[in-house]
């Protein structure tokens, strides 16, 4: 999709569907002409719009030349970056259902909540990921973008804002095509791959580490998951802006399991094919790095993904093994499904090497935060509170939700083994969140602050909804990097 800003008047302009941000009290979009504000109002009115996100009508008015206005609820509780971005993104796939491929909107909205550079920044981001779905026949994908437009009208329009949009939107998309490939495609070699290519089309300096530098360095939580399966694992560090700066860099860390079988404590076969959305989280981490890298943060950030494939085998890692981590800590294998902290764990003792100020792991970690918090928020943990509170603030700033878990001194014993220093499931089998944070814990370089991002809930959508058809969300990416930006800042 391509945004656009255009000085015609709201009445001039051709589009296939004029865009009215509603609720139902009434248009939040800044209609200039009373006129079209009454005739908008009167459908509110006679159709029963409760405004609900998703929520649309589509009809004709004398008064602008545009084909239709397309009517879309954002919420009726508050305005905010979430309900305005997923309800921009139900009103283009909307639109799109209808046949429209030329989209216009005002570029503000009556809301003291949010200014107008930010709407216009959300709104823009908001279409280009409405126009979002996976489908393996890139071609046909590929001509239907290029017919979507977006334009913006109005005297406040932030053309940096608009600019932004399309850069960061565009880049979600190429970024949720691989997390929605499947496993027989993105291998970790596949990601390495892609890796090095983004290294000569970016500033971003890439370094892959393939199974033999693996062993040399000693990942063997890395190597213990991986080793059931044909597909070699691979380690990929993205440094942006590592020495522009006299300060430590950030590490952002993302679990990237291309496929999780669970290994010989084998998953339930029944939405196994799920579990291709077990890399999302170091997909995650290569769209932030994508993103910042374009906004020429003036910040430096560090990426790492550990890639790995967790298969049943006659060489797979057994329940009862025991296996010596990165940092020279013993781990028994008590679950080969509980495999994502042991990749973790080896990446967080290997990111000491870079002297971070700060760490943030992102990963589908645990089945049990869905049971604590469903699919609506992420679970957020860490060594330090301050940099917690930072993240909750931009919750609120990036329409990401995240909740807060503790992280008491017995979950940790939970997970203290008879026969190693600690075990990779916990003896009472509950807070499972809040143990695999614990065991987490245990390998993060000291004098850095850390926090632990479980995206098992949010990191994909199993059915169609208003504002994304099924697949990848790209959890965490809006979240850190508005954090990155204002850090930068």
């Amino acid at each position: 999709m391509r945004l656009s800003i255009s000085k015609l008047n709201i009445e001039e302009i051709k589009s296939d569907a004029l865009i009215v941000v509603a609720n139902q009290n009434g248009a939040l979009s800044n209609i200039p002409k009373v006129k079209l504000r009454l005739h908008i109002e009167r459908v509110i009115n006679e159709q029963c719009f409760s405004g609900e996100i998703g929520e649309y009508r589509l009809f004709e008015s004398k008064y602008i030349n545009s084909r239709y206005i397309l009517l879309i609820g954002c919420g009726n509780e508050s305005i905010n970056i979430r309900s305005i971005e997923r309800s921009i993104s139900s009103a283009i796939r909307v639109g799109i259902k209808h046949g429209c491929n030329y989209f216009s909107i005002m570029n503000d909205i009556d809301s003291k909540d949010i200014i107008s550079s930010s709407y216009q920044f959300i709104t823009g981001r908001g279409a280009i990921w409405g126009t979002y779905k996976f489908r393996y026949d890139k071609k046909n994908k590929s001509n239907l973008n290029k017919q979507l437009r977006l334009t913006f009208l109005g005297s406040k329009t932030d053309k940096n804002s608009i600019t932004a949009a399309q850069s960061q939107g565009e880049i979600l998309l190429k970024n949720a095509d691989i997390a929605n490939l499947p496993a027989n495609i993105v291998t970790p070699k596949y990601l390495s791959d892609f890796s090095k290519k983004l290294g000569l089309s970016s500033n971003l300096q890439i370094e892959t580490l393939e199974k033999n530098d693996i062993k040399k360095l000693g990942f063997r939580g890395l190597l213990a998951v991986s080793q059931g399966s044909k597909n070699e694992p691979s380690v990929i560090v993205l440094k942006h802006n590592p020495y522009k700066r006299k300060q430590k860099p950030i590490v952002i860390i993302g679990k990237t399991v291309t496929f999780d079988s669970g290994g010989i404590s084998l998953k339930p076969s029944k939405n196994m094919e799920w579990m291709r959305y077990d890399k999302c989280g170091g997909i995650s981490v290569l769209t932030i790095m994508q993103i910042i890298d374009s906004m020429k943060l003036d910040i430096p950030v560090i990426g790492i993904l550990g890639a790995a494939e967790n298969m049943p085998s006659d060489s797979a890692i057994r329940p009862g093994d025991i296996i010596k981590m990165y940092n020279g800590k013993s781990v028994e294998i008590k679950n080969t499904d509980a495999e994502g902290r042991l990749i973790l764990a080896d990446m967080l003792s290997y990111s000491k090497k870079f002297q971070p100020e700060i760490i943030i792991d992102i990963s589908t970690l645990t089945g049990a935060v869905i049971t604590a918090l469903g699919k609506e928020a992420s679970a957020i943990m860490g060594s330090c509170q301050k940099l917690i509170n930072e993240l909750l603030i931009c919750s609120d700033e990036s329409g990401e939700r995240i909740w807060q878990l503790p992280l008491y001194k017995e979950y940790l014993e939970d997970m203290k083994s008879s026969f190693a220093d600690l075990s990779n499931l916990s003896k009472s089998g509950t807070a499972g969140t809040a143990t695999a944070a614990s065991f987490l814990r245990e390998f993060v370089p000291l004098n850095a602050s850390w926090a632990h991002l479980d995206i098992a809930g949010t990191a994909w959508e199993e059915t169609e909804k208003p504002y994304q058809s099924p697949g990848a969300t790209l959890s965490s990416v809006r979240l850190l990097t508005q954090w990155l930006c204002n850090k930068a800042n």
